[in-house]
């Protein structure tokens, strides 16, 4: 038995409530969104600078580009990392979802961008990659609530425990037929 630092025994942790747990499970599927964001973030950002300096594009559609090679990024590590643990089926349903959302994030992104640049005619470097970055902050917003939302749902939670029970059913079929085996 554990023992607490004055010696009595140590009180088992209080059970988390309903509302503590929906904002923890929150929190961490916030944590890896926000990683696997971050790394789409710096390859849409190094993919529109190099495109910018390297071809004669113009901004947004050089952006454009980049948002594109983010997107692809962003799916891949979103479905093997972030919502892993999501329903996998219809994942034609899924990716459809997931490029009609992303379109949106897209014109979102570069709306902010091409209002910079062309309304406002802040269009040199720094300020491109100012404007990027903001408009890449709006789109995450939208972005996080649809995918969360329409695109990566949790199996409910009905589906689960009848899967659950069907394995385990199953199981005790199968277990009386190899003991008499």
């Amino acid at each position: 038995m554990e023992r607490g630092s004055q010696g009595l025994p140590a009180a088992p942790p209080a059970p988390r409530s309903a509302a503590r747990q929906r904002v923890d499970r929150l929190m961490r599927e916030a944590v890896k969104f926000g990683a696997v964001g971050g790394a789409g973030v710096l390859v849409n950002l190094l993919v529109f600078n190099l495109v910018r300096h390297s071809t004669d594009l113009q901004v947004v559609r050089a952006s454009v580009i980049a948002t594109v090679v983010a997107i692809v990024f962003n799916y891949v590590g979103f479905r093997y990392f972030a919502y892993r643990d999501r329903d996998k089926s219809g994942r034609t349903k899924e990716l459809t979802l997931f490029l009609l959302f992303s379109a949106v994030g897209l014109v979102i992104e570069n709306g902010v961008l091409y209002a910079a640049t062309y309304w406002f005619g802040w269009d040199s470097p720094l300020q491109s990659n100012i404007f990027k970055f903001v408009g890449i902050g709006v789109a995450t917003l939208f972005r996080f609530w649809s995918y969360r939302t329409w695109v990566f749902r949790a199996l409910p939670a009905k589906e689960a425990v009848a899967s659950a029970e069907s394995f385990l059913a199953t199981d005790a079929k199968k277990g009386p037929a190899k003991q008499r085996a």
